[in-house]
């Protein structure tokens, strides 16, 4: 049942948790674990409104999906472009995801976990893949709260490559354009492969009077942190340990990453988001 006076509930289904806002009958996120295939969160609506801030599956980046994770070189195999881009897709392998678990809501938070298999492309188990997510609604705006943990089925290399981790795809388009500003003050182009503690982007959308704020931070636990970070043509970003080099989980070991994401339905100003940041930085490690 909801909370009277902030009225998150939740409903787990098979292959999905919907998060409501009351008695509301759309949801107002959307965690997606359909069976052999990559989990995925969207749509994220925005907060007040109707319309998501997350897109799926666009024409230039068809394997996007919302709210997603990725890594590409796993002991060769690719687990980003799932089997859809010409070019380095050859060697991709496949996800298997479940929703473990009920999920549960309490006051003006909601939390779930999704774990998936990561198999090669001879079905070769790999990893399990473990989100384990804890949003929590703050009627201005969302903080969605990321335990990411790789657990080794088997000695694993992770290539270096130019992406890989947790990246967001925003309903990006050129005409009306967008912005993506780091800690370090660097914006677009400028920012990719840059170490920061986060990066904003911020981007109108049709059917709002406001551009929105989507914030991905990264934890002073995670390895190389702070990490160098994907900011696309389109202004997707991704925080990917994979830019600063190869790196290894032994067989039977974990390695776990913390992220917040943090959605608003306007602009912000960077203090904000560095008061935000620095508040997700003083938590302790997983």
């Amino acid at each position: 049942m909801p909370d009277v006076e902030t009225g998150l509930r939740v409903e787990t289904e098979p292959n999905s948790v919907r998060v409501y806002r009351g008695d509301a009958s759309t949801p107002i996120i959307v965690q997606n674990a359909a069976a052999d295939f990559r989990a995925y969160i969207h749509p994220i609506i925005v907060p007040g409104g109707s319309v998501s801030v997350t897109e799926d599956a666009p024409d230039h980046h068809p394997w996007q999906h919302g709210l997603y994770v990725g890594f590409n070189d796993v002991n060769g195999a690719g687990f980003w472009h799932e089997g859809l881009h010409p070019h380095v897709s050859e060697d991709d392998g496949s996800f298997h995801p479940r929703v473990v678990g009920l999920a549960s809501a309490s006051g003006s938070t909601a939390r779930w976990s999704v774990e998936s298999e990561y198999r090669d492309k001879n079905g070769a188990a790999l990893l399990t893949e473990t989100q384990q997510w804890t949003f929590t609604d703050r009627q201005d705006h969302y903080v969605l709260d990321l335990v990411l943990t790789l657990h080794a089925l088997t000695d694993l290399t992770f290539g270096r490559y130019d992406y890989g981790g947790l990246f967001v795809r925003m309903p990006f388009r050129k005409e009306v354009g967008g912005r993506a500003i780091n800690s370090n003050g660097l914006e677009g182009s400028d920012a990719e492969g840059q170490r920061a503690d986060w990066v904003a982007t911020q981007m109108p959308i049709p059917g709002l009077d406001e551009e929105v704020t989507v914030v991905i931070t990264d934890h002073p636990s995670n390895r190389e942190y702070p990490v160098p970070w994907r900011v696309d043509g389109e202004l997707g970003v991704v925080p990917s340990v994979s830019i600063a080099g190869p790196w290894h989980i032994d067989d039977g070991h974990d390695e776990s990453f913390r992220h917040r994401v943090i959605v608003y339905a306007n602009p912000v100003d960077p203090s904000t988001i560095r008061a935000l940041s620095a508040n997700f930085s003083e938590q302790g490690a997983v």
